[in-house]
C-alpha cells in the first residue's frame, strides 16, 4: 500500500468548515490529514488505507456505527485502526458509548478540545499504528521465510529422493549370495532409514504449519501396528533390544494410514534408538472410554524431569552432545505429535529419570463404526503376474539409472517394456505404440510430466493407465497430477512390492485397481 495514504488521518466533520480547519490544524504539526465530506467518502478513504480517522459524535449514528464496525472488521488481523471521537461536554448518550467501546481503539475527546490534546492525541494514534505496521512487517518476512522454506525443502526432497529410488530398485533386482545377504540387509535397512529421515524433514514443515491434510478412513490400529513393529523388528535384533508386542483384538479408528504409520514408526524407533544393548521395548494397545490407546515402554536412557516438556520440541534430542551417537535429526518426536493432535489424540512421555527407561502414550478417538475400511488391498498373499496380467508398459524417466533399473524390475515381473528419456520422444512413444501403463517421472526435460499425461489423456482417454513418479510427495502436487490426468501419483522411492501388486490385476480390472490407491486430492 502507498504510504502516503498508511500515514494519513482522516477527519469527518459534523460541518463544512471544522473538517478543513482540523486538518490545517494538524497539518501545520506535520501530521498527513484528509478532511472527508460525508460518511461514504469516509469509507472509502478507509477501504483505501489510513493511519486513523477522527469524527465527530453527531455522525456516530447507529447505522453509521454498524457500517464501520463492518469496515474494522473486514481489515487483516493485525490491523487496529485507531479512532477519536469528539463528544459533546459530558453529554454523551449511554448507547453511544456502548457503540464506541465496541469498535475498540477509541480515544474519547470531551469538547471543546484544546488543539495540544487534539495534536497529542494524533501523534498517539500514529505511533500506535507505526506499531501494527511494523508487526504486519515482521509477520509479512515470516511468511515469506516459511514459503521460501517449504520450497526449499520441497526441492531438496526431490533432489535426496531421486538417488535413494536408484538405490532401492537396484537393491531390489539383486539375487545375492547368502555371504552377501548381510551386506544387503544392512544397505536395505540403512536406505529404509534414510527415507524416514527425508520423510520427516518435509513434513516436520508442513506438520508444524498445518499444512497436512488427512486421508481418512476406518482402520484397524492392531494391524496398522503389526507393520509397523515388523518393519523395525530387524533394528531392534541389530540393537540387541528385546522388542515385545501384545497384540490387541481389532482397535477401529478413523484416520490416515500412513500418517499413523509414521507416528508409531517414530515413536517405536526412539525407544529402539535410545535403549542399551540388552534392554527391553514394549509395545500394547487397548480400547478404552472411546479412545484408542498406545503405550511403548523402554528401559532405556530415560529423561530428566526438566527436559521431559522438550521431548516433541524440533530438533530435541535426550541427550544433546556433540557426538550425536544416536543419529536422526531430534524432529520425529515433533512429527509424531503433530500428527496424533490433527487426529483428535495426544501424546505424552513419562520417566522416571536419566537411565530409568521412558514411557510414551498415544491416544485417538475410536471409529464411530466399522464400514469402509481399507483392508482390501494390503492384505492377503502376494499375487505373482502369470501370462493372463502381462501389460505392455512405457516408462518415461530422464535419470539414466532410474529408468534402466525400472524397466529391468518390471521386465523381471514378465512386462513387456519400452522406455523414453524425455516428455517429448516420450509423448511420442505412447501415441505410437498405445501402450497399457505408462509410468511418467513429473520432472521431465522437453515437456513436463504433467503436460505428457494431459495429451496422453487427450488422445487415449481411459484406454491407458497413467501413474506419475514424483520425488514432489505433498498432498499439492499429488492434486496436479490427479488434475493432469494421473490415475496414481507414486514418490519415490516407490514400494515396488506394492507396485508389482498393482500390475498384478488383469487389464480389464487395472485402471480401477490403481485409481483405488489414489489419495484423494484436497
Amino acid at each position: 500500500m502507498d504510504g502516503a495514504l498508511e500515514s494519513r488521518l482522516l477527519v469527518l466533520a459534523p460541518t463544512g468548515r471544522d473538517g478543513p480547519l482540523t486538518c490545517d490544524l494538524l497539518q501545520r504539526s506535520d501530521l498527513r490529514a484528509l478532511s472527508c465530506p460525508d460518511f461514504p467518502t469516509l469509507c472509502s478513504e478507509i477501504e483505501r488505507g489510513c493511519a486513523g480517522i477522527m469524527l465527530a459524535e453527531e455522525v456516530m449514528r447507529p447505522a453509521t456505527t454498524i457500517r464501520l464496525m463492518q469496515l474494522l472488521n473486514a481489515q487483516d488481523a493485525w490491523s487496529d485502526l485507531p479512532i477519536i471521537v469528539f463528544t459533546g461536554e459530558g453529554t454523551t448518550h449511554p448507547g453511544l458509548t456502548r457503540l464506541l467501546r465496541a469498535l475498540g481503539n477509541v480515544t474519547v475527546l470531551d469538547r471543546p478540545v484544546r488543539p495540544v490534546t487534539m495534536i497529542s492525541s494524533a501523534r498517539a494514534a500514529l505511533r500506535a499504528r507505526r506499531h501494527q505496521y511494523e508487526a504486519r512487517a515482521a509477520l509479512e518476512l515470516r511468511e515469506a521465510a516459511v514459503e521460501q522454506r517449504d520450497r526449499f525443502l520441497a526441492m531438496l526432497g526431490h533432489e535426496l529422493r531421486n538417488p535413494l529410488a536408484a538405490v532401492r530398485l537396484a537393491l531390489d533386482l539383486l539375487e545375492p549370495t547368502p555371504e552377501q545377504q548381510r551386506q544387503l540387509d544392512v544397505i536395505a535397512r540403512q536406505s529404509a532409514n534414510l527415507g524416514r529421515l527425508i520423510d520427516d524433514l518435509l513434513d516436520v514443515a508442513r506438520v508444524t504449519s498445518g499444512k497436512v491434510v488427512l486421508q481418512r478412513c476406518r482402520l484397524d490400529l492392531a494391524t496398522i501396528l503389526d507393520g509397523v513393529v515388523a518393519a523395525l523388528r530387524p533394528s531392534a535384533c541389530k540393537a540387541a533390544v528385546e522388542l515385545s508386542w501384545e497384540r490387541p483384538a481389532t482397535i477401529w479408528v478413523e484416520g490416515d494410514r500412513l500418517r499413523l504409520e509414521q507416528v508409531f514408526s517414530n515413536v517405536l524407533a526412539n525407544a529402539i534408538k535410545y535403549t542399551p544393548r540388552g534392554g527391553h521395548v514394549t509395545l500394547w494397545a487397548q480400547a478404552t472410554d472411546g479412545e484408542a490407546v498406545v503405550t511403548v515402554r523402554d528401559d532405556g536412557a530415560g529423561m530428566a524431569r526438566e527436559t521431559l516438556g522438550e521431548v516433541f520440541e524440533l530438533f530435541s534430542q535426550a541427550h544433546g552432545t556433540l557426538d550425536r551417537a544416536q543419529g536422526g535429526l531430534g524432529i520425529g518426536l515433533t512429527v509424531a505429535r503433530g500428527l496424533v493432535e490433527l487426529h483428535g489424540g495426544r501424546i505424552t512421555a513419562t520417566s522416571d529419570g536419566i537411565d530409568r527407561g521412558s514411557t510414551f502414550v498415544a491416544t485417538l478417538p475410536l471409529a464411530a463404526s466399522i464400514v469402509d475400511t481399507d483392508e482390501a488391498m494390503t492384505s492377503g498373499p502376494q499375487p505373482v503376474p502369470n501370462k493372463r496380467h502381462v501389460h505392455r508398459i512405457l516408462v518415461i524417466e530422464d535419470s539414466d539409472d532410474i529408468r534402466d533399473l525400472t524397466c529391468m524390475l518390471l521386465a523381471s515381473y514378465g512386462h513387456n517394456v519400452s522406455e523414453a528419456s524425455d516428455g517429448n520422444v516420450g509423448l511420442t512413444a505412447a501415441l505410437a505404440d498405445r501402450p497399457d501403463v505408462a509410468l511418467v517421472d513429473i520432472g521431465l526435460p522437453g515437456i513436463d510430466g504433467f503436460e505428457v499425461a494431459r495429451r496422453i489423456r487427450a488422445e487415449l482417454g481411459d484406454d491407458i493407465v497413467l501413474i506419475a513418479l514424483s520425488g514432489y510427495g505433498q498432498t499439492e502436487d499429488a492434486r496436479k497430477a490427479r488434475e493432469a490426468g494421473f490415475d496414481l501419483h507414486l514418490v519415490k522411492p516407490v514400494d515396488t512390492a506394492h507396485l508389482r501388486k498393482l500390475l498384478a490385476t488383469e487389464r480389464s480390472q487395472l485402471r480401477a485397481a490403481v485409481q483405488a490407491q489414489a489419495t484423494p486430492a484436497s
